[in-house]
């Protein structure tokens, strides 16, 4: 066919990306895995027109659906900021592409040039929160690397009657053997954390975790290193089998805050997630005994 002269979108798609059996345009048409810049799919017989962007957001073979929905806790025209839900990765990678944050806001909100400011773990609930402009993204960024973003965690993990809170845990964290884990190791601090108790049941308390410094698997690896490993952290203190997610079990970790001042607008942001911790024995909700310090 002449260039140019396709009739439909699916012609185009055949014609420019020949390696591409025509069978597959159609099979991917009709799985909604291909949309306009308006987020409307786009269908086998669906017109050609001339500068209309179109998105393929490409599938993994068997991909599994992670069976909980972020929310869009805020939006304008300079951030996007998310709750996301325990087992969805942020980013695409390994076998985690559709079903990953980014691509799911990408089209929800058609915003192509969304990006991330920061990284959770896969396994770890909360806010996270996008830049939605390139040319600002870099403003944005710079605070999380200059350290002037403030964020707390809350967590479920055994109570530890005998150590002193609040306490800052201080160590060094390298490389474990296993790619996917971290270790301490003697030498000079490159990780901290400060650790509070906000209630207290039984054998299990809930406590907030204001990492000062960023070092990936921080807060976990500090909880186990004090003796009160996460509950559901099929990581730490022991490596579990890949693939075994359990959804009834998620870790019980939660991204419950982040602050920083504007450097676009100047006005002070603050974002909450509203995930709650469920766990048996129930901790929410309690306050925390005399004995304790209260908390803000």
């Amino acid at each position: 066919m002449p260039h140019g002269s396709w009739g439909t979108i699916s012609d185009f798609l055949i014609d420019r990306f020949q390696a591409v059996p025509a069978a597959t345009w159609q099979a991917r048409m009709q799985q909604g895995e291909l949309v306009d810049e308006h987020g409307v799919e786009v269908t086998p017989d669906r017109p050609y027109r001339s500068g209309l962007r179109v998105y393929y957001y490409r599938s993994i073979e068997d991909e599994p659906r992670v069976p909980f929905d972020e929310v869009v806790l805020f939006q304008d025209e300079l951030l996007v900021v998310a709750d996301k839900p325990h087992f969805l990765s942020v980013t695409p990678g390994g076998k985690h592409l559709q079903e990953t944050l980014l691509v799911r806001l990408k089209r929800r909100l058609c915003i192509d040039a969304l990006a991330p400011l920061h990284r959770l773990d896969r396994e770890t609930a909360g806010v996270v929160v996008f830049a939605v402009q390139p040319e600002t993204r870099g403003a944005y960024q710079s605070l999380f690397a200059q350290r002037q973003v403030t964020k707390r965690y809350e967590a479920i993990a055994p109570w530890r009657p005998e150590l002193t809170f609040p306490l800052t845990h201080r160590s060094r964290l390298v490389q474990d053997e296993h790619f996917l884990r971290m270790r301490e190791v003697p030498g000079e601090a490159n990780a901290e954390t400060l650790v509070e108790v906000l209630a207290v049941q039984d054998n299990f308390a809930r406590y907030r975790l204001t990492p000062l410094t960023g070092r990936t698997h921080q807060l976990r690896v500090h909880c186990a290193a004090l003796g009160m490993p996460i509950v559901g952290d099929r990581m730490y203190p022991t490596l579990l089998a890949a693939d075994t997610d359990d959804h009834q079990q998620p870790l019980q970790l939660v991204a419950r805050s982040i602050g920083f001042a504007d450097p676009i607008s100047g006005e002070a942001r603050c974002f909450d997630s509203s995930r709650q911790l469920a766990l048996l024995p129930d901790v929410r909700g309690l306050k925390p005994p005399a004995s304790l310090p209260a908390h803000r």
